[in-house]
């Protein structure tokens, strides 16, 4: 794709100086503090009153969830803002708080990521397979997610349209509960220790030097002299060319085709390690995401919806999320002594998901190249 420049007959590419990525930083640190308030009232922080605690739950209440998201995304965007513009500000400053607003965000995500993950899995094992996968529904054979009743019983009549198909389906449906009984078992543990990890983290005296830094950052930004007069936008523009090239990089071809086969063979395989096709499309998801915080505080509250970029980003979380629960149902086949059942349904759910990378990167591929649109 060619490289996009600024217009400069476009209204939106008007000069933007330091005043423009101070007041985005304060606003940012701003939500973070008002976030944090809300989490802690809803009971999210372990220091919470225990009678806040008992109100939201063991798993925090609604708000607390809204709260550590909310969190995350103030996090996010101060972090990635400091690392485009980071000549225009304290280099000390920025270069110290920048991991630790990464350890936070990271460490925040973690719970509902494998709380997404385990639905994700267990979806797909019921679509797959056409029966209840978890574990308390395992006596209700056959019944689908729209009420209809997939896998026929004894007192159907006619024979089945397909054979060959509800073979392979009933020889999967034998081994998707109790795959899905492992899948809720690992992921739910992992999620408790997150749970858990994230808890010890909002109560830990690293969080509250980030906490404290946050907001002297909501009054005072450590800009440069030099940030005063500076145009922003060549810094905005370096972080999308960075974006432009990292996309040309990309085996876009392959993308394009429907069934990508060296995509499976390294996912099953024994070795553990992350598939090396998906790195430089998580590093991309990187970038897009730059750039589109770069264009938050370039244009503010008047940036119009970029829908090419919107469309893009939703594919690449596709792929992220299709990406680790194919990994995740690679991990739980190598669990020891399970029965060949199961990890045959593990091995079908992993080929699912790893075909769902390759349709978002089908997806990513057809709105990359589609002209930028823009609405109000």
């Amino acid at each position: 794709m060619a490289q996009q420049h600024l217009d400069p007959t476009d209204p939106m590419a008007e000069s933007a100086c330091g005043d423009a990525l101070a007041g985005y930083l304060r606003a940012q640190a701003t939500e973070f503090l008002r976030a944090l308030r809300l989490h802690r009232e809803t009971g999210g922080d372990g220091g919470a009153p225990a009678r806040t605690k008992a109100r939201a739950g063991d798993n925090g209440s609604q708000e607390s969830v809204d709260a550590a998201r909310a969190l995350r995304r103030s996090a996010r965007r101060i972090s990635a803002s400091l690392h485009t513009f980071r000549p225009l500000l304290d280099t000390d400053w920025s270069e110290a708080i920048r991991p630790e607003l990464a350890w936070l965000s990271g460490t925040l995500a973690m719970e509902h990521s494998y709380a997404a993950r385990l639905e994700r899995l267990l979806l797909a094992l019921h679509r797959l397979s056409g029966a209840a996968v978890l574990p308390a529904q395992t006596g209700v054979p056959g019944d689908s997610a729209d009420g209809s009743a997939d896998s026929r019983t004894a007192g159907d009549t006619g024979p089945p349209a397909h054979p060959a198909a509800t073979v392979e389906r009933g020889n999967l449906t034998v081994g998707a509960a109790k795959a899905g009984a492992l899948l809720e078992r690992q992921l739910t543990l992992a999620r408790t220790r997150a749970h858990s990890s994230a808890l010890q983290a909002l109560g830990s005296s690293r969080f509250h030097a980030v906490a404290d830094n946050i907001a002297v950052l909501a009054s005072e930004v450590p800009l440069t002299p030099a940030a005063a007069t500076a145009d922003l936008r060549p810094l905005a523009g370096a972080a999308e060319e960075r974006l432009t090239d990292a996309v040309a990089a990309l085996p876009l071809v392959t993308a394009g085709n429907p069934y990508n086969a060296e995509a499976l063979i390294h996912g099953l395989s024994p070795d553990p390690a992350p598939h090396p096709q998906d790195a430089p499309w998580h590093q991309v998801r990187l970038l897009l995401r730059l750039h589109r915080y770069a264009r938050e505080v370039l244009h503010g509250d008047s940036a119009p919806v970029d829908v090419r970029l919107l469309a893009a980003g939703q594919a690449l979380n596709r792929h992220r999320d299709a990406s680790e629960a194919a990994a995740a149902a690679a991990q739980a086949a190598r669990t020891p002594r399970i029965a060949p059942a199961t990890a045959y349904a593990l091995g079908v759910l992993h080929a699912d998901q790893r075909h769902e990378v390759e349709a978002a990167r089908f997806a990513f591929q057809q709105s990359w190249q589609m002209q930028t649109v823009g609405t109000p």
